[in-house]
């Protein structure tokens, strides 16, 4: 199949970071919104996206937007869909999706319409009055905002966040692909030394770790699109081997992670050997009042945010103390995530660039010093 138009949805904050992502495996046509790039590709693109894109939550593929401010213009525009171009006879197809101050707002009802006009279009395609829905599952999506519907198929099945290494987290760990966007904020390069001085599970040093190395972060995971019939297995084999050889083996990175918890400690540790980093990565139990300066190192640090009073109160702290021993520099940036909208006066220092990003539904800062 050629010229496929595809969907990416992101990190708020991150739209930068994943349009480079894109142009560098060959993206075409690209439309930039808020927490998504739509963009063109062959059906090889299925499978290099979802091996290779870092700060991609899944990727889409678009069966068509169109205006549903009734039920019956919703069914009109599911069965004008191209689904028998994805979906074979015996495909599962379901259906989940969400709405947002339009007229249909009932989830439940959306369903059961666009499932209706999906079977349409199949039985008219295919000459069947019965769908037996045993083969690959093909997870249509649909998203209705302001009257506006627009239909996906979705290729990835679990979030692209889920890498396969991090089956074991702390209580507050951040989303891998909000990691790697930061790390690609931070400009880490082959031979960076990385440092985090509350490594919680890892997630920053063994994402840095991926970029240092040039490891596609889904090599250790298997995707929904796999299984469908329509895209033979050898896309999947030729993306992986090419992906697989790109690796650098011959950088000089290092990443160094200190937590006061000594089970985070364990975790990290366990988490670098399951990425296959373990030899780039190492982790220690000190707290951030004994931190010592790593020469030449970036910082990229998740601290605390803290949710009741005397948590907020013990974080404020923390950043104080982060102010005193992390000094941030030329030689030594750092790069810090917080939701505290005093973040600069508890750590001491301006920050030289700011930048807004989500970790899940919370509002933070990207915090970067680097002067």
């Amino acid at each position: 199949m050629k010229d496929i138009r595809f969907c990416a949805p992101c990190h708020f904050g991150l739209e930068s970071i994943l349009k480079f992502e894109l142009g560098r495996i060959g993206a075409q046509d690209m439309t930039v919104s808020d927490g998504r790039i739509s963009f063109s590709g062959s059906d090889e693109m299925i499978a290099r996206a979802n091996y290779r894109l870092a700060s991609a939550e899944r990727v889409l593929i678009e069966l068509g937007t169109f205006r549903a401010e009734t039920f019956e213009q919703l069914f009109q525009g599911v069965k004008n869909a191209p689904l028998e171009r994805f979906i074979g006879r015996k495909d599962a197809f379901p259906v989940k999706g969400h709405s947002l101050d339009s007229k249909l707002h009932s989830i439940p009802d959306c369903q059961r319409i666009i499932k209706k006009a999906a079977v349409e279009r199949l039985k008219s395609k295919y000459g069947v009055n019965w769908f037996e829905e045993t083969g690959a599952v093909h997870q249509l999506q649909f998203v209705i905002r302001k009257d506006v519907c627009s239909l996906y198929l979705d290729t990835t099945g679990a979030g692209l966040h889920k890498r396969g290494y991090r089956r074991n987290s702390n209580d507050a760990p951040i989303k891998e692909t909000l990691a790697a966007g930061i790390i690609d904020l931070a400009r880490i390069r082959e031979n960076s030394v990385v440092v985090d001085p509350m490594c919680g599970s890892g997630t920053f040093l063994i994402e840095a770790a991926y970029k240092a190395l040039n490891i596609a972060p889904g090599l250790r995971r298997h995707f929904s699109a796999e299984q469908w019939e329509q895209f033979g297995g050898e896309i999947w084999k030729r993306e992986k081997e090419s992906a697989l050889a790109d690796v650098k083996r011959d950088t000089r990175f290092r990443g160094y992670g200190f937590d006061i918890d000594a089970e985070a400690v364990t975790l990290t540790n366990d988490n670098a050997r399951k990425a296959g980093v373990i030899s780039r990565v190492q982790a220690e139990k000190r707290g951030i009042a004994q931190y010592e300066r790593v020469p030449g190192a970036t910082v990229i640090v998740n601290p605390p945010y803290g949710e009741r009073m005397l948590e907020i109160r013990e974080a404020e702290e923390l950043y104080r103390v982060m102010g005193e021993k992390l000094c941030p520099s030329k030689e030594n940036p750092c790069f810090i995530i917080s939701p505290h909208e005093e973040f600069e006066t508890f750590f001491g220092r301006k920050a030289d660039k700011k930048r807004k990003l989500y970790n899940g539904m919370i509002k933070c800062e990207l915090f970067m010093y680097f002067k």
